[in-house]
């Protein structure tokens, strides 16, 4: 009684855009036993299960997620907490879920509500951890809110997750996180990867045949498939054998060819809808989502899905195969046999091809200067350990927002010992990363325009792609937003060993107005309780 009551206040708080229906589900944090690539190893997983339930929504509607954690493993940790990657959380920066940032960490053997509001927002999110590695050992899944007036549904026949329509990539380790990591802050050797999952099914060298995962599909329909990057490190390549795709993120990619061999266009980057475009791969990084649409128009048979991963050298583990990261696109009537087919290099997924159709308001922020230019300088004087401008991030002690709640308003007023950079409200926003290496960030809170990408010289202010991550690599990477979210967002690495590593800032936005006023922040009761209660617990169940 007292949970549904709390519930219910708290949904009577959400800003007025909650008009949608109110979804309430159930998620068991759980230590299991797992084999997805045919190795047993316990995990720690949502619901007992890899990847974790997807979440499908309709725009509009807002969630209540019962949490419930009962870790109980010695070796992993047992404390948890969940980010909504994507959400923007608007009056709610306290659901978005990063420890120590938004939030005390959930202690085993008790419950907290997420209650939230998707804010007519659509397209491909996920969740995962956010406290240290945890999300590495198996917390992860898909989330997907539907749009029944999609702009760009007449490029596609399927889109209803039946017909294995979400394609989700990802890692998989045989050492569990916490092992790995104190490896890494010893060797300085990034934990490798012993396998490659597509729909949570995979293979590693010398290991079972464990059955691909296939995807069903009908000559002559087109499908959209909602690509999930659950990444704790790898990059993927992303094909299907005799395919061509576009990728659509929540943009729909500009054609660029006519009559392509087997037409595959990506439309969406990162739940930002994009004019269409036809590729033949894709590199999806850590953390990003995109939609391509494929048209099945090859002979009825078997083909090859490929996702090799790319990261960490193969040779710092000998399980570890890239090739056989691999999934059957199968259309209905063909055999029930493994593909033949081999794969045929094509033309490669570039996000600077891709522009945000004319309803998402591409160019928005104009071509003006910022209000404020931020350059985060990437190093490592103390490798493994990452600085950003001289200095490594460490978890504070009492989560940002509620520093920010207690009345934190300028640098002094906050503990030393994270990274933090106030913004100021209604301003836009810069930040340049000049590039070291593959680093996808990911900016919470918020979507950007990458007005300036990587090894680009000219910046684009017209229609530059939209996304909530980026890879940093060459060049001066340069991606703009505007603060119109107060709260505390996390801007970080997505390849989970570096953020534990320090590669990470915390962005304080609007201070006053997380106090007080229309876009002040919603607490609920029981998220008040987890840092007294975090704090309370032995160090090992911390």
């Amino acid at each position: 009684m007292w949970a549904s009551s709390l519930r219910f206040a708290a949904l009577s708080l959400l800003p007025t855009a909650a008009l949608g229906a109110q979804k309430v589900f159930n998620l068991d944090i759980v230590n299991v036993q797992l084999a997805p690539d045919g190795f047993t190893r316990n995990t720690v997983v949502p619901n007992g299960t890899f990847p974790g339930p997807t979440f499908k929504l309709t725009k509009g509607d807002s969630v209540v997620i019962h949490t419930h954690n009962k870790l109980t493993a010695p070796d992993m940790r047992r404390s948890t907490s969940i980010h909504w990657h994507g959400f923007f959380q608007a009056r709610t920066s306290g659901m978005d879920g990063p420890s120590f940032v938004n939030q005390c960490p959930i202690a085993p053997s008790t419950t907290f509500d997420y209650v939230f509001d998707t804010a007519g927002q659509t397209g491909n999110y996920w969740y995962h951890s956010h406290l240290s590695t945890q999300y590495c050992d198996g917390l992860r899944g898909a989330f997907v809110v539907y749009d029944p007036n999609d702009p760009l549904a007449s490029l596609y026949d399927v889109d209803d997750g039946k017909y294995s329509t979400i394609i989700t990539l990802a890692d998989w380790y045989h050492v569990l996180a916490p092992a790995g990591q104190n490896t890494f802050f010893k060797t300085g050797i990034v934990p490798v990867q012993d396998s490659g999952l597509i729909n949570g099914v995979g293979r590693y060298a010398g290991g079972p045949l464990v059955p691909y995962a296939v995807i069903s599909v009908k000559q002559g329909l087109r499908y959209r498939f909602r690509i999930f990057s659950l990444s704790c490190r790898p990059f993927m390549t992303l094909s299907f054998d005799n395919h061509t795709f576009g990728a659509k993120s929540h943009a729909v990619l500009r054609r660029v060819h006519t009559n392509p061999p087997s037409s595959t266009d990506v439309i969406e980057l990162d739940g930002v809808e994009h004019d269409p475009v036809p590729f033949q791969r894709a590199d999806v990084y850590a953390a990003q989502r995109i939609s391509i649409v494929l048209h099945a128009n090859q002979t009825v048979g078997n083909y090859w899905i490929r996702a090799p991963p790319t990261g960490g050298n193969p040779a710092n583990n000998p399980n570890f195969q890239p090739n056989l990261t691999k999934a059957i696109l199968r259309y209905v009537g063909a055999p029930a046999v493994e593909p033949t087919t081999v794969d045929v290099p094509g033309r490669k997924f570039d996000d600077a091809l891709m522009h945000p159709i004319a309803s998402e308001g591409p160019g928005n922020l104009g071509s003006g200067p910022p209000d404020l230019a931020v350059t985060l300088n990437i190093a490592q004087p103390n490798a493994p350990f990452f600085d950003i401008n001289g200095i490594s991030y460490l978890s504070p002690s009492l989560p940002v927002l509620l520093q920010l709640l207690s009345g934190a308003s300028k640098p002094t007023d906050f503990l030393p010992s994270e990274q933090l950079i106030l913004l100021p409200p209604n301003s836009i926003v810069d930040i340049s990363i000049p590039g070291t290496g593959d680093h996808p960030f990911h900016l919470h809170g918020h979507n950007f325009d990458v007005i300036l990408g990587t090894n680009a010289t000219v910046p684009n202010f017209v229609n530059p792609p939209r996304r909530d991550v980026i890879n940093i690599s060459g060049g001066n990477t340069t991606f703009r937003f505007f603060t119109n979210n107060p709260g505390a967002w996390f801007l970080h690495c997505h390849i989970d060993w570096h953020l534990e590593a320090g590669l990470a800032v915390v962005f304080g936005e609007s201070p006053s107005a997380n106090i007080a006023g229309p876009q002040s922040q919603i607490q609920t009761p029981q998220w008040k309780e987890l840092c007294p209660t975090y704090d309370e617990l032995a160090p090992e169940f911390q």
